[in-house]
C-alpha cells in the first residue's frame, strides 16, 4: 500500500526533498495526510451532490439526469432546470468549464426534441462558497446558501444540514483517531523495510519508484 502511495505522489515527495524531511515516519504522514485529504474531499463532494438530488427528488420532484455532465434536472414554475453540481466555486480550469458549458448544450438539444418551445435554464450548483456574479451568459452559478435554497425552497437548509453533518463526523473523526496511528505505525514499518538503509532514507530509490520509466521491482 505504502508503494502505490508514494508512486502517485511526486509533489509531496518533493516537498520532502525540499524540506531535507530525514524521518521515515514524517515522509509517511506527509504523503498518507495528502491522500486522505484528496480522498475527504471527494467523498465528501459526492455525499453532497448526493444529498442535494435526494432533497430535490422529495421537494419538486427533480432526478439523477442521464445526460452526460448532468446532474440533476427538475421543473419549476413552468421552467426545466439542468444542474452540474460541483462541491465549491473555484471546482475547474477552462477547458473544464468549456466542457461543462457543452454538456449544458447537448442536454439541451436532447430535451427539446420532443418540445421544441421548452423553456431551459442550465445551472452551475456549488455545494459551498458565495460568488457575486450569478449570471455567466450560458449558465447560472449558485453558490452555498443560493444553491440550496434553489434546490429546496427553503433559505435556511443551507445551516439546516450542518448539525446532522456535525454529528455523523464527529462518529467518524472518533474510529479514525483510533486507527490512524496503527496505519502509520504500519506504513512506516513497511517504508523502512523497503526504502531505507542503515536508517536512512534511500531517496535515489524512492525517486525511481515515483518516476522512472522502468521502476525498481520491490
Amino acid at each position: 500500500m505504502i508503494y502505490n502511495l508514494i508512486e502517485y505522489s511526486s509533489v509531496k515527495i518533493l516537498t520532502c526533498l525540499k524540506q531535507k524531511t530525514s524521518s521515515a515516519q514524517d515522509l509517511v504522514e506527509t504523503v498518507l495526510d495528502a491522500h486522505l485529504s484528496s480522498q475527504e474531499e471527494t467523498i465528501f463532494g459526492d455525499f453532497l451532490e448526493g444529498l442535494a438530488i435526494f432533497i430535490n427528488e422529495i421537494v419538486y420532484g427533480g432526478r439523477k439526469s442521464a445526460a452526460e455532465g448532468i446532474d440533476l434536472e427538475f421543473d419549476k414554475e413552468g421552467i426545466k432546470y439542468i444542474l452540474s453540481i460541483k462541491s465549491g466555486p473555484n471546482w475547474g480550469n477552462s477547458s473544464q468549464i468549456i466542457k461543462m458549458i457543452d454538456n449544458f448544450k447537448k442536454a439541451q438539444k436532447i430535451l427539446r426534441t420532443s418540445n421544441s418551445k421548452l423553456h431551459i435554464i442550465a445551472v452551475n450548483g456549488c455545494c459551498y462558497g458565495r460568488i457575486k456574479n450569478t449570471d455567466k451568459g450560458e449558465y447560472l452559478k449558485l453558490c452555498g446558501q443560493r444553491f440550496w435554497h434553489f434546490i429546496s425552497g427553503n433559505e435556511n437548509l443551507y445551516t439546516d444540514i450542518i448539525e446532522p453533518l456535525g454529528h455523523r463526523a464527529k462518529e467518524k473523526n472518533k474510529e479514525f483517531e483510533e486507527a490512524y496511528p496503527r496505519i502509520i505505525n504500519k506504513f512506516t514499518l513497511e517504508f523502512g523495510e523497503k526504502f531505507c538503509i542503515d536508517g536512512r532514507i534511500d531517496w535515489e530509490k524512492l525517486v525511481q519508484i515515483n518516476s522512472a520509466i522502468d521502476p525498481p521491482k520491490i
